[in-house]
């Protein structure tokens, strides 16, 4: 499921507050799934790969949440993107469990950095990380020859922004030109372009 970005947002809270449900609340809400080839729909992650991942990107360098959503996404060759709901919450139980620390914030936005703790599961749990990177792999391979990551964000982007406004209620007629203007505007760009 892809979700809006949140670029200049410290999710801290958010992510506190979730993170006291840990794994659970993970397990429950993470609809890790992705259009494969014909449109097949699959889990992209397992319960835990995510923990998994996000510590193996923390570990190759410090990153902020925002930075880590992008790396995903980018690996996956768009075909999934994690929302900032998943990936603080993650962030937060391996802070939690010892995994990560912040290294530094900057412009209120917390970079993440690996512990020892969190090297010595990675190195505990290889096997896993590696079966996990091997099919982050196969994805962005079956998914790579399409369109381009940003392409594809931009249109859920586009789409969830879309049916959010629509689901706060009835639209004025000032509204609702606003709305066709932009949208008459954004196609008429991309026809250009």
């Amino acid at each position: 499921m892809f979700r809006l970005r949140h670029h200049d947002h410290d999710h801290e809270g958010h992510g506190r507050r979730f993170a006291r449900h840990g794994l659970d609340f993970l397990h429950r809400h993470f609809h890790g799934h992705h259009h494969g080839p014909g449109g097949r729909r699959g889990r992209v992650f397992d319960h835990g790969d995510l923990r998994l991942v996000i510590l193996q990107l923390i570990a190759e360098k410090p990153r902020h949440g925002y930075e880590l959503i992008k790396a995903i996404e980018e690996k996956l060759s768009g075909a999934y993107s994690p929302s900032p709901g998943v990936v603080y919450p993650t962030l937060t139980m391996l802070e939690e469990l010892g995994h990560a620390t912040v290294a530094n914030s900057e412009g209120g936005k917390k970079r993440y950095t690996i512990t020892d703790e969190g090297q010595a599961f990675l190195a505990a749990n290889k096997a896993a990380v590696d079966a996990v990177f091997s099919r982050i792999a196969e994805t962005s391979a079956a998914h790579g020859s399409g369109q381009s990551p940003q392409i594809i964000r931009a249109i859920e982007n586009f789409k969830l922004a879309l049916r959010l406004r629509l689901s706060r209620g009835t639209l004025s007629e000032e509204q609702v030109r606003a709305i066709v203007t932009a949208i008459d505007h954004a196609a008429g760009e991309v026809e250009r372009s």
